[in-house]
């Protein structure tokens, strides 16, 4: 015989476990027990701050505690990636990990901390493809084309970035050593006003992430000649990948969620599993596809891997472009 007592206690802890996943997913109601804050080593606004806000406000509705982004800019990720190593590995300062920290650990010999050994890697979040634009003066129509103008005009042509060291700028280097071309390179503070001088024929091209290109592109003030993935581009269908001219060449921006080393592997795995699950959901994947990014699903290992790789792969770039960070 079942008593009543026994029944609703029964019918209580069952509600108790689908309301709260986390608690036993983990085996400890206690996390979180208040709010975690979200570091984004960037300045507030553009696609980081959107896809962080949007995975944040998720975060918050299933886990109970809000979830804070907080925006420290600085030093090319430097600042934010740091204050999140040296806080307290207990889950509540988390980083938006990014291409910018898997480059300086080889661009900057005077980095402060071992990025590998200083964070736990968590989960992926996208991959952003770049894309070669160029001005629509410019007398090139395919990645072919570029590359024969280039070797015309030895040095003639200017390629803007979004800065020294950035992506954008170590895309255009291994473009140039593979091609066997030669530009130069004009650093920008932020990608807006080299794209600016691209449109206005004060600079001839500029390798760019397809996020902020887009409308450019599509309202027809700029030409894309191809994207720096080995694949096509869902939101660029027509644009070929430069690998099909430069057969190997692949680069790309992505974006995922570091938390300091020793953080618990309990807290690691639930929050891989919340932020994957996250992705699948329909409004934050409209909103990634919006961007043109692709989503980065695995566990934590994965992602660990996954930067590993990316670690290692920027390493050889920069070795290859001579360039270190002074």
């Amino acid at each position: 015989m079942i008593t009543k007592r026994h029944f609703l206690q029964t019918a209580a802890f069952a509600a108790a476990a689908f309301a709260a996943p986390r608690a036993f997913a983990i085996g400890n109601p206690s996390y979180p027990s208040r709010s975690v804050k979200w570091v984004v080593p960037y300045a507030a606004g553009g696609a980081t701050d959107v896809l962080s806000r949007l995975l944040c406000q998720r975060l918050s509705d299933r886990l109970g505690q809000t979830f804070v982004v907080e925006n420290k800019p600085g030093a090319g990720s430097n600042i934010g990636t740091q204050a999140v190593i040296a806080s307290a590995p207990d889950g509540y300062m988390l980083l938006l990990t990014s291409t910018a920290n898997a480059i300086n650990a080889s661009f900057d010999p005077a980095l402060p901390y071992d990025f590998a050994k200083g964070i736990a890697p968590v989960a992926g979040v996208a991959r952003i493809p770049l894309v070669l634009v160029v001005n629509n003066d410019l007398p090139v129509k395919t990645v072919a084309d570029f590359v024969a103008y280039a070797k015309a005009n030895p040095g003639k042509m200017s390629i803007a970035s979004s800065g020294i060291g950035t992506s954008l700028h170590l895309s255009g280097e291994l473009f140039k050593s593979m091609a066997g071309v030669q530009f130069t390179h004009v650093p920008y503070r932020g990608s807006a006003p080299g794209l600016t001088d691209v449109v206005s024929g004060q600079i001839q091209g500029m390798f760019d992430n397809v996020t902020s290109s887009l409308e450019l592109v599509r309202a027809g003030k700029l030409r894309a000649l191809g994207v720096t993935t080995r694949d096509r581009s869902e939101i660029l269908p027509d644009v070929p990948p430069i690998a099909e001219t430069l057969p190997g060449y692949e680069t790309s921006s992505f974006y995922g969620v570091g938390a300091p080393y020793d953080t618990p592997r309990e807290i690691v795995d639930l929050l891989n599993r919340e932020i994957d699950t996250a992705l699948s959901d329909a409004e934050i994947k409209a909103r990634i596809a919006e961007l043109g990014a692709i989503p980065l699903h695995g566990n934590a290992g994965e992602f660990g891997s996954m930067l590993a790789a990316e670690t290692d792969r920027w390493r050889k770039v920069v070795e290859l472009s001579g360039i270190r960070k002074e």
